[in-house]
């Protein structure tokens, strides 16, 4: 067995219900502190869904400011501004309450409030220098992972993403509420879901840092969302598929925070960047087309998974993956999430330019189990063009 590494968030607290004693969780996480931040989006904050926890963390003395301008994809300037706010505040310890999005700035807020290093300096793998503010995170959606992963995704121009790795951005304490979760509607809960299960496939099969732990993970992950997703989508007041997929989610999530991702990222990015695409979206447009690219060299993994993903499924290495590129292509079908990079704006000739952007996503690339060349990317958006799974 080769040498690995494994690190995760070093406490998770599962419970459904726990956002309304999250005062008293945090004060038992912190004694000693008082001023949170609280990182969140407007949606969330003025929908009353947050009521229940801001109510229990006035009750147990903290002291709260919420920012809740952070949106999808955040861009610099949001960051930004949310760090000089949280400075003013004097915050001592930051929570992200909500998707991805306010995770991975409440992640830099962390990093950004406990020394001077310039964001801009941070961009990379291993580049953040010194420590960070405490930090919990909280998620409503169960798919992004990042209340576990050292992962944080910046906006840096009108259509480029950049990423912050660094062991410094995992959080001290998660906490998985899947009542946050109930309610979410059925579009938005398919693109969490399936970002989640890319998270987990790529995992499983990527090039580099691959591990037996995150291999189990990986395959748990994938179990416990192919089970429940559809029943999540079509119920949303499911409580058992709702927890379901909230744990699944952090399965994948620290499944891929060691085992990198690949290829569906790299080439889901352009599509988010350029047209605004869900990134969970963005994936599942590019999931199936990947997945026959890379089968000739990942051909046995993906016949592992299949074995996870669908039931009953037999046959040769090449007829389980088959059969897993036809779950997905089905799910799409049955979820009625847009199928086709067509049918959410693309045009025949941006083809080539999100190819090229595509291949400056080299930190996800290196991790494909096949080489990536940028007429391969422009082939595999070409299929991703057109419709599948009737």
């Amino acid at each position: 067995m080769n040498a690995f590494q494994f690190q995760t968030v070093p406490t998770i607290i599962s419970e459904f219900g726990a956002a309304r004693q999250l005062g008293v969780l945090l004060r038992k996480q912190y004694p000693a502190q008082v001023r949170l931040c609280v990182v969140t989006d407007g949606f969330l904050h003025k929908s009353g869904l947050l009521a229940p926890a801001l109510a229990d963390l006035a009750r147990h003395g903290w002291q709260v400011t919420v920012i809740d301008d952070v949106v999808a994809d955040p861009p610099e300037s949001v960051v930004l501004d949310a760090a000089e706010r949280a400075r003013q505040a004097d915050a001592e310890v930051v929570l992200g309450l909500g998707g991805g999005s306010s995770m991975d700035v409440a992640k830099l807020l962390a990093v950004l409030l406990a020394g001077q290093q310039p964001l801009a300096d941070m961009y990379g793998v291993g580049k953040v220098s010194g420590q960070r503010l405490p930090l919990v995170q909280m998620p409503t959606t169960a798919g992004t992972g990042s209340e576990v992963t050292a992962v944080s995704i910046v906006t840096t121009g009108e259509t480029t993403k950049m990423g912050v790795v660094a062991p410094q951005l995992y959080a001290d304490l998660a906490i998985l509420d899947a009542e946050l979760t109930l309610g979410l509607p059925g579009a938005a809960t398919a693109y969490t879901g399936i970002d989640a299960m890319v998270h987990a496939i790529e995992a499983y099969t990527s090039a580099h840092l691959k591990n037996p732990v995150s291999d189990m993970l990986a395959i748990k992950a994938l179990e416990l969302l192919s089970r429940h997703i559809l029943t999540a989508c079509r119920d949303g007041g499911n409580r058992e598929a709702r927890s379901a997929m909230l744990l699944g989610a952090m399965f994948a999530g620290q499944a891929f925070a060691n085992s990198p991702v690949a290829a569906v990222h790299a080439l889901a990015y352009p599509i988010g960047g350029i047209f605004h695409v869900p990134h969970g979206l963005s994936n599942a447009l590019v999931l199936a087309p990947v997945l026959k690219f890379n089968a000739p060299a990942a051909s046995r993994r993906y016949a592992e998974i299949a074995e996870v993903v669908v039931p009953g499924v037999t046959g040769s290495d090449e007829a389980r993956t088959a059969a897993l590129v036809g779950y997905f292509e089905r799910l799409a079908v049955d979820t009625g999430i847009p199928r086709s990079l067509g049918e959410v704006g693309v045009k025949r000739g941006d083809l080539a330019r999100m190819a090229s952007d595509a291949m400056r996503q080299t930190r996800l690339l290196v991790n494909n189990p096949r080489e990536v060349t940028e007429a391969d990317a422009l082939a595999i958006y070409a299929a991703a063009f057109e419709p599948v799974g009737g």
